[in-house]
């Protein structure tokens, strides 16, 4: 007997299950992508999760889908699977405005390699996720337009800058979502929203179609709410392109499936001094603790390490990606890209007034910083001295590597902060990322599970950050799920009410 004869409903089902049970016939895409667009419908004027959806589009997508398992086609990895995009990916004929002013009303012109690698496994995009302006933020608050609520806590950031995707996925808005990672924009949403984020290793994944931000740095990465689902989901996506010269030569990802999946026996897991102590919230702390000390239950050995030059990660990073970011976002002045503001007649006026309308503060304000670590006289101090540093910390990782299988730590110092806090002091804001910006330095893969709960009422989600040598994506896969095996963190889901708040 079928779901719909029962009574069932698909929501709530990860992308596996979900994707199973539509060939099965127990539900059709059609009435899948229904369900979640009017979930969506019902919950997003609180949540501010999805900045715009396309439901005529995504509809059709699923009749076609539907029509085609009909006509025997082979039904892909993702058949049927609602997907969220972060508005920074083109899709062509969907906004894609970065969260920013600038790029208000811009429809792509193309699809993006990883979307239409999405596509061509089944997935049905059914909406474009809020942001931070340009992927440049922790906490969603930097949007031009809606600021994402962590479904736990409304009051409570939700991370940044992939904060729509995260908050799509932990609300079940959607199964799974794509964001992108520049310093952890996609591990540190998971963390606070109690949900999978995994940044691949550099060039796993191609970045033709993702508008950049930090070019050595930017990876397209995925959100779910289950190991299998970020699995398939990570294969869909991965694999060369030679639309970008940065992708590896790689064929797609695969999974190591050992036997034993919830035994560890023999993994080196090193703890990083660096990571522990001053500035960690005592509760971030308490729940990473006992989640490392479940994976040494599983069989895994503890090890003490030093990253030595962990504490230059930051500035480091803000050198090179608003270096990075000058030079990519020079392109929008109006008169080829962004949205035109004439100014005072003339070509400069037009520049100068494009820019002051177009982007938000914090965007300016790495801008200018990029713009100066840039300029003449300035370059080797800054810019020079930053990629050297950067090496350090890639050489602090490599020999970490000789002794041990994989890295761990919180994902986040802190439980998600009240929506406000942080605003008015950026350097506050940007110490959030201080454990997810070494790996992107790095280029290394990193994977954010959910560890458990802290704090005070309500109890808020912690995220336990994996870092392995590159690409080891399946080593990080296979350790989370042998702790989603033996825990059951990840199945714990925020209770929304019909009005969307939390109840």
């Amino acid at each position: 007997m079928s779901a719909r004869e029962t009574g069932g409903a698909p929501l709530g089902l990860g992308a596996v299950e979900l994707r199973d049970r539509i060939v099965a016939g127990e539900f059709t895409a059609l009435e899948v992508t229904e369900a979640y667009l009017a979930r969506a419908r019902e919950l997003n004027s609180s949540l501010h999760a999805y900045q715009a959806m396309d439901e005529q589009r995504a509809l059709e997508r699923a009749r076609q889908l539907d029509q085609a398992l009909v006509d025997g086609e082979t039904p892909g990895p993702l058949f049927g699977v609602p997907i969220a995009l972060k508005a920074n990916m083109c899709l062509e004929g969907a906004e894609t405005n970065c969260g920013s002013r600038m790029l208000s009303g811009y429809r792509a012109p193309y699809t993006a390699t990883f979307v239409a690698r999405a596509l061509e496994a089944g997935a049905v995009p059914i909406a474009i996720t809020e942001m931070d302006e340009f992927a440049m933020g922790s906490s969603g608050e930097n949007s031009a337009f809606e600021c994402p609520r962590n479904p736990w806590d409304l009051a409570r950031a939700a991370g940044g800058s992939s904060s729509g995707s995260a908050v799509a996925v932990a609300a079940d808005l959607a199964p799974i979502s794509l964001g992108s990672d520049t310093g952890g924009s996609v591990r540190q949403p998971a963390a606070f929203c109690g949900i999978y984020g995994l940044k691949p290793t550099y060039g796993r994944v191609s970045r033709y179609g993702l508008v950049a931000f930090g070019s050595s740095l930017d990876q397209v990465s995925p959100f779910a709410r289950c190991v299998r689902d970020l699995e398939v989901l990570l294969e869909v996506i991965s694999g060369h392109d030679p639309k970008d010269s940065t992708s590896l030569p790689l064929e797609a990802f695969q999974a190591e499936r050992p036997a034993e999946l919830q035994r560890l026996v023999g993994l080196r897991i090193g703890v990083p001094r660096q990571y522990q102590g001053e500035g960690l919230d005592e509760s971030v702390s308490t729940v990473c603790d006992r989640a490392l000390a479940h994976l040494e239950s599983l069989g895994a050995e503890l090890v003490p390490i030093d990253l030595p030059h962990t504490r230059y990660a930051i500035p480091t990073y803000y050198v090179v990606a608003t270096a990075e970011a000058s030079s990519n976002l020079g392109r929008y002045d109006g008169s080829l890209f962004g949205s035109r503001v004439e100014g005072d007649g003339s070509l400069q006026g037009m520049f100068a007034a494009t820019r002051v309308a177009g982007f938000g503060d914090e965007v300016k304000r790495r801008i200018l910083l990029g713009t100066y670590v840039l300029s003449a006289g300035y370059y080797e101090a800054w810019y020079g001295k930053a990629q050297r540093v950067r090496t350090l910390l890639r050489r602090d990782f490599e020999s970490a590597f000789e002794s041990v299988d994989l890295i761990a730590g919180p994902t986040a110092p802190t439980l998600p902060f009240a929506l406000g806090e942080k605003t008015s002091d950026a350097l506050s804001m940007y110490l959030s990322d201080t454990f997810t910006v070494p790996a992107s330095l790095a280029g290394l893969p990193a994977l954010s599970l959910p560890a458990g709960f802290g704090g005070a009422e309500p109890p808020l989600p912690v995220g336990l950050q994996l870092i392995g040598p590159a690409l080891s994506e399946a080593r990080l896969l296979r350790v989370a799920a042998a702790f989603e095996a033996t825990t059951g963190h990840h199945a714990q889901r925020p209770t929304l009410s019909a009005a969307g708040g939390t109840a």
